[in-house]
């Protein structure tokens, strides 16, 4: 025979059906929890350059082998955005000195990329082996027929999640 707490789970369990789902609201979040605000994280744990409002490039630096990786994202940072530039060109300046960057494209048979049609872009230099930060301007890509031009970033953006 059913005990008078084994009864409690059961209606609670009614109640909130009744109720609309136990004090959720329509975003899942329970009544009274604030609301968390999305939160956009670098997929690759690199610093994201907003292109507008609908893209970014996320740049990743791996200073053992001196490169420099770039991969076009949506708002969110959750979906790669192929784009038609062959190649992304960065202007750096550190330490008094200012150096060019080619970002090349990067086919990737695995998804179908290809030059010209990627996500995926990387450049290597010898001064990335010990320059950890500088300040940079992307001087133009093209992301679904938009292009982005002078766009101005510190990396990395020490602001980034």
């Amino acid at each position: 025979m059913p005990t008078r707490a084994s009864k409690i789970p059961l209606l609670l369990a009614a109640l909130c059906a009744l109720f609309g789902g136990c004090g959720k609201g329509p975003d899942g979040a329970a009544s009274g929890e604030k609301t968390q605000l999305h939160k956009d994280v670098p997929p690759h744990g690199g610093t994201p350059v907003p292109l507008g409002d609908d893209y970014n490039l996320e740049l990743v630096r791996d200073g053992a082998d001196g490169t420099l990786s770039g991969y076009v994202l949506d708002d969110e940072m959750e979906e790669f955005v192929r784009s038609p530039n062959s190649s992304v060109t960065i202007v750096a300046k550190f330490g008094g000195r200012t150096q060019t960057l080619v970002l090349g494209a990067v086919a990737n048979p695995a998804t179908g990329e290809t030059v010209g049609d990627t996500s995926l872009f990387q450049g290597r230099a010898d001064w990335l082996k010990t320059t950890p930060s500088f300040e940079g301007s992307l001087v133009s890509v093209t992301v679904q027929k938009t292009t982005f031009a002078g766009i101005a970033f510190k990396f990395p953006d020490n602001d980034v999640p």
